[in-house]
């Protein structure tokens, strides 16, 4: 084992996330850690900040394995509260702030999280959240976190020092399930201490890492992204919201040399002019999925920034990539350009199988099944849904729910969602949660939901509906009511941004709609793959 590897496996050992920032804060407590905007903190900086964090919970009464929810855009303080979560043992909730506020409180109250944090923007879901939660016994702004940080604490506070067994919980990310229920997926130290550990190869991650933050830190990929390139002391670089200006202006004023996006973001970057002056030399690779991408947008987005591009495909229950589409694959010109639709071959320490659904045996080489994992990435389970996760999880494999079928060479391609499930712009969309919407609506007596192609989201969201006896007025007017009422229930990205009428949906003896005949005349010489 080189130094390098023996470090990179002591910075990552034990609590995986406290222990990263317990390493590099105590070799290198000066060098820059996080930047957003025209702040900077070094290591040093959010190791005190998050040990003041952690004397501030236990004195509000925060126990190892207690909730501790975080609501607001990418930050500087989410950091700060997720490490300091997880040195007192904490597991941190963050709450997805693109949902309504009735949808926000379901998360929290389903955590049972007794402290939440919140962001100056959201005091108004706060407000809302409020009659409709009540394990939290503390709300703390973000604004006065300084305040409620230093009450009582010294200047020098010490590390509470709590090291989590393997089993032991350190975040729940939130994922709707098919039927709309948000489900709480446990990851654990080990689970963080194995893809951190493998960071280095997987992503090429070093200490001159120049990472860009970019995605919602709600999602694995951006809190996992974050993590892995925090994992060998690099520097952070978080951009609060999704501009494709300040993401170019970013790479160029901090010389970015890593980051992870989605499909949508590399589009939003092809149609803004800035990209033809913006100095992007210091990009080394650009990782990208968790939606849908064509080769032309994959192709230009390789000619315009001129570094590697790397895809990976994973889930939240895997803790993030489990496979990757190396840049020696990326080859759209030559004898391996097939490979463009691939999402590459599973990690060393990943094992994949594709098998009948319906059977569970394994299936050979290009036969198409669902896809099954099993690694120490694959999480804990769902937090107080047992049932669930043993619907998921058997004999350590983890069922994605995914369809594709594995080369002769061990590539992964996928082929279709089994459970119909809409990606937009990387964001999951469950058609049954949409559908009790609609029929919600006086005038919608049966509903469908699928994806349609988007050139700027990969997919959206149609409806496709039969009318009721009390329907009234023309075809216009009337999807125009019905989506508004659907986005008075629902998160906006989840709504449909269309509706057709029909006479009658499709349906097979059993009575189950017939959705990829719905979704046929759509996808019309296209190809539906995740990317």
């Amino acid at each position: 084992m080189t130094d390098d590897q023996a470090e990179a496996l002591a910075a990552t050992e034990g609590s995986a996330a406290a222990q990263v920032l317990r390493h590099w804060a105590a070799r290198t407590p000066d060098a820059p850690m996080l930047t957003l905007g025209d702040r900077t903190l070094t290591w040093g900086q959010v190791y005190a900040n998050a040990k003041r964090v952690s004397h501030a919970l236990a004195a509000e009464g925060v126990v190892p394995g207690e909730r501790v929810a975080f609501l607001d855009r990418n930050s500087i303080e989410f950091f700060e509260v997720f490490f300091g979560c997880a040195l007192l043992g904490a597991v941190s909730i963050i709450v997805n702030w693109r949902l309504a506020p009735a949808e926000m409180a379901a998360i929290v109250e389903d955590a049972q999280a007794t402290v939440l944090f919140y962001g100056d923007g959201y005091t108004g879901a706060v407000k809302d959240m409020a009659p409709l939660v009540t394990s939290v016994r503390t709300w703390v702004p973000l604004a006065q976190l300084d305040d409620w940080r230093g009450a009582g604490v010294t200047a020098e506070p010490s590390d509470p020092g709590f090291e989590p067994g393997p089993g032991d919980v350190v975040t729940q990310l939130y994922t709707s399930g098919t039927t709309g229920l948000p489900k709480g997926v446990m990851i654990s130290g080990r689970n963080l201490s194995t893809i951190l550990g493998e960071a280095a190869n997987i992503f090429q991650i070093g200490p001159d890492t120049v990472s860009l933050v970019a995605m919602p830190l709600f999602h694995i990929g951006g809190t996992g992204w974050a993590l892995a390139g925090m994992s060998r002391g690099g520097h952070s670089v978080i951009i609060r919201d999704i501009d494709p200006v300040e993401v170019l202006r970013v790479i160029e004023e901090h010389r970015i040399t890593e980051t992870f996006v989605v499909p949508a973001v590399l589009m939003f970057l092809l149609a803004t002019p800035e990209i033809a002056t913006t100095d992007v030399s210091s990009l080394r690779t650009v990782f990208y999925g968790a939606s849908p991408i064509s080769e032309d947008v994959l192709v230009r987005s390789m000619e315009a920034l001129g570094c590697d591009f790397a895809q990976v495909y994973g889930l939240t229950e895997t803790t993030g990539a489990i496979t990757s589409l190396l840049p020696e694959d990326h080859d759209p010109d030559g004898p391996r350009a097939h490979l463009l639709r691939s999402a590459g071959r599973p990690f060393d320490h990943v094992e994949l199988k594709i098998v009948d659904a319906a059977t569970g045996e394994a299936l050979p080489p290009g036969a198409v099944g669902e896809v099954w994992t099993r690694s120490d990435q694959n999480m804990l389970g769902y937090w107080n849904q047992p049932e669930e996760t043993a619907s998921l999880l058997s004999e350590g494999w983890l069922h994605t729910g995914d369809a594709g079928w594995l080369s002769e060479d061990g590539y992964l391609f996928l082929h279709d969602r089994i459970k119909d499930m809409i990606v937009s712009g990387g964001e999951n969309i469950y058609p049954a949660e949409v559908e009790n919407a609609l029929l919600s609506h006086p005038a919608v007596a049966d509903a469908a939901v699928i994806g349609v192609p988007d050139d700027k989201w990969g997919e959206t969201v149609k409806a496709i509906v039969v009318k009721s006896p009390a329907a009234v007025g023309d075809d216009d007017a009337l999807a125009a009511d019905i989506l508004s009422v659907t986005r008075g229930r629902l998160a906006h990205y989840k709504c449909p941004t269309s509706i057709d009428f029909v006479d009658a949906l499709p349906r097979n003896p059993s009575g189950k709609v017939l959705k990829r005949e719905l979704r046929k005349p759509y996808w019309a010489g296209r190809e539906r793959n995740i990317g």
